[in-house]
């Protein structure tokens, strides 16, 4: 592998990292007492803080007027942004960072559902792609039923001395609700199908892609704290404290927003969409390695299960995708030469 293919790996695998540090650093913070509606309030504002001047500065030449349309569907995108956000950090409250980076690869089999809901795709039961694509949804969303309501034994487990430290530590007042936080992630992961599906639309009429992030995290601020502001009674939750709550919310607004989209932008830059994708599932280990060492939370026989069933569904959608856009590529090649072969004939003539 030349250093070319080298990078996007290198910053596809940091960008996992990061992903699942920051479900790691919020489930801290909740456990600690930190309100999970604040986070997404506060990180929110610290991404559109820092993406403000770039918004500015970038695409300034290209950048086509901002129509009152425009902002209406990026208010919308914000909408789902903040939703996805919020059900997700109840997801990790109520669950682990496990379940969550297991649930995270049901995007791709809910936003095929929902193309096909909005006729941006469509099904041709005979070829082989679209099978992989209809067969991999049902999969992963039956395993997202197995690791929501199927916990099972618990495989790896720290001694007990161990945990119970880690507990007074850092998850002294931690929920548990297993079905509850992997339905909230279920949703979590609904609800950024939803923002991938709008996210396409927009970018091909409105490409200035700094700007539309800025203004997403912007009315994102304003949403959730709305919501919040109703949700949460009393005004010490909204008080920052030095302790783990503010370096979750500097952490998911500095390093898992803005740091890890433009290098996830990047890579898919440099080596494709389909690439980047791949690297979802290792989240996954990622999730169960942080849990343990810094969590002290227990890996049990339903995640795996689970999971490795989510994985599998996942992979054969990338694999009916890959083929599908091979051969588009090839039709498209095809109709390219054509013309050329139908020029040389009649040059013949």
């Amino acid at each position: 592998m030349n250093m070319e293919g080298f990078l996007p790996f290198i910053g596809m695998v940091i960008a996992m990292m990061v992903q699942t540090g920051s479900m790691v650093v919020n489930k801290a913070a909740m456990s600690k007492g930190t309100n999970a509606y604040i986070i997404v309030v506060y990180a929110n504002a610290v991404s559109a803080l820092i993406l403000l001047p770039s918004a500015l500065i970038f695409h300034r030449s290209e950048r086509p007027p901002l129509t009152f349309s425009i902002l209406c569907k990026i208010f919308l995108l914000a909408l789902f942004c903040c939703t996805s956000q919020i059900f997700g950090n109840i997801g990790i409250e109520y669950s682990s960072p496990t379940l969550s980076t297991a649930m995270l690869n049901l995007i791709p089999a809910f936003t095929f559902i929902l193309a096909i809901i909005f006729r941006m795709e469509r099904v041709y039961w005979r070829s082989s792609s679209s099978q992989a694509k209809v067969l991999g949804t049902i999969v992963s969303i039956t395993g997202a039923f197995v690791v929501t309501f199927y916990k099972g034994l618990p495989i790896i487990r720290l001694s007990s001395s161990l945990a119970s430290s880690l507990n007074q530590l850092i998850l002294s007042s931690s929920k548990s609700n297993w079905i509850l936080g992997g339905l909230f992630l279920a949703a979590d992961a609904l609800s950024t199908s939803l923002w991938y599906i709008l996210q396409a639309t927009i970018v091909k009429k409105y490409p200035a892609i700094v700007f539309i992030v800025f203004f997403q995290c912007l009315f994102a601020t304003i949403q959730s704290a709305a919501f919040t502001v109703i949700a949460v009674r009393g005004a010490s939750a909204w008080e920052l404290r030095l302790d783990v709550g503010i370096i979750a919310i500097l952490y998911t607004g500095i390093v898992s927003t803005v740091l890890r989209y433009s290098l996830v932008t990047w890579c898919v830059k440099k080596a494709g969409a389909f690439y980047c994708s791949m690297f979802k599932p290792l989240g996954i280990i990622f999730g169960v390695i942080m849990g343990i060492i810094f969590l002290g939370d227990s890996v049990y026989l339903g995640s795996l299960v689970g999971a490795a069933i989510i994985v599998t569904g996942f992979y054969a959608m990338m694999w009916g995708k890959a083929k599908e856009e091979k051969l588009i590529d090839i039709e498209s090649l095809d109709q390219n030469k054509l013309p050329l072969l139908q020029n040389g004939l009649q040059e013949k003539q």
